[in-house]
Parts: C-alpha cells; sequence; structure tokens
C-alpha cells in the first residue's frame, strides 16, 4: 500500500495583500477537496501576521499528488498567485516516520 505523502506550504504575501490569499484558497479549496487522493488540504494564517499562512496538503500517494499539480484549476492558481504573493511558497514534506 502506497505510503500518504503530507505536506506544509509556507506562503508571505505582499504587505496588506493576505486577503488574496484567503479569497485565492476559499475558490480553490473545494476542487481540490474534490480530487482523487486528496486527504487534506487546510490553510492556516500565521498568528499575527495577516500576509503569512500555512498550507496543510495531504494526499494518498505520489501519484495521486502529480495528477494533483497539473489539474486545470492548479495551472490557473499558479499562474494568478505571483500577482499577492511575495516569492515562491515554501514546499516542506513531511516525514511520516514516527519521533523517537
Amino acid at each position: 500500500m502506497p505510503s500518504t505523502v503530507r505536506l506544509l506550504i509556507l506562503i508571505t504575501t505582499l504587505p496588506g495583500r493576505g486577503r488574496e490569499q484567503i479569497e485565492a484558497y476559499e475558490r480553490l479549496a473545494p476542487a481540490v477537496r474534490a480530487e482523487e487522493g486528496c486527504i487534506r488540504y487546510d490553510m492556516h494564517q500565521v498568528s499575527g501576521d495577516p500576509d503569512r499562512f500555512a498550507l496543510v496538503e495531504e494526499w494518498s500517494s505520489r501519484e495521486a499528488l502529480a495528477a494533483h499539480d497539473v489539474t486545470p484549476h492548479m495551472i490557473e492558481a499558479d499562474a494568478a498567485s505571483p500577482a499577492f504573493r511575495a516569492g515562491p511558497a515554501e514546499v516542506i514534506e513531511l516525514d511520516a516516520a514516527p519521533l523517537a
């Protein structure tokens, strides 16, 4: 059985543009959550900083994540995000192994 893929994606918007990130996420989330293999897709605002966000994703497999990356809604979202983001998102893959 394939292991799940867990990602933490750190996003910073241009100063004062955090609301645009929230609106983009609200439009995108239902489509992403409906994708085959999506287990979790949740965005959180960093406490005390309206322009920083953490997106938590979990996918059933690497294949599901790869398919997600090329969906029309993700291609459109990726093309629109530079208008309000301070730079590329930082993608961190989380290890599923328990900590000792």
